[in-house]
């Protein structure tokens, strides 16, 4: 992570915190992922020909009563400042202080859907018992998945993909 990410990252737990605002953490982490998702938003959000005004009221109209007003501070704050290709990278630096912060580490997971809050109770406690750490699951929907899970804590990556287990597979047959 560069020290630009963190700088920026440390910034908004500041900002989240100072606001008593606890929601920011995973409101911006939606939005990262809907950024991700949409290569005409992140262009327009960082195309600095357009005035840096009329990227923030983008940034009202699409966030206006779906995330908090610090949430949507922050976002349009990292728009102006020119990091809006940054947030993706900052969300995921914010979401592992938050993490560390509070004792846990930090699970991200790549499915090809949503997961509901059964599916999230069920997987965090069998991440606890096979790594035997406390988990904060942060959800990355990647249709590239296909099936499955892609779980990754720290440097261990977990691969229970469909993709991965028919690569076994052939590679078995062959």
């Amino acid at each position: 992570m560069s020290d630009s990410i963190a700088t920026y990252a440390d910034a908004v737990q500041q900002i989240a915190k100072a606001e008593g605002d606890a929601g920011v953490e995973s409101q911006l982490a939606s939005f990262a992922q809907a950024l991700q998702g949409n290569d005409d938003l992140t262009s327009t959000l960082s195309d600095s020909s357009i005035p840096v005004q009329r990227r923030q009221q983008v940034i009202e109209d699409l966030l206006g009563g779906r995330a908090s007003k610090t949430t949507t501070a922050v976002i349009s704050m990292l728009v102006a400042a020119g990091r809006a290709k940054d947030i993706p990278a900052i969300s995921k630096a914010v979401s592992e202080q938050g993490s560390v912060g509070r004792g846990r580490e930090l699970a991200e997971v790549r499915s090809a859907v949503p997961l509901t809050e059964d599916q999230t109770q069920r997987l965090t406690a069998a991440l606890k018992k096979s790594t035997g750490k406390d988990v904060d699951i942060n959800v990355v929907i990647d249709k590239t998945v296909v099936g499955g899970l892609v779980t990754q804590i720290g440097d261990t990556v977990i691969d229970g993909s469909v993709r991965s287990r028919l690569t076994k597979m052939r590679d078995a047959f062959n």
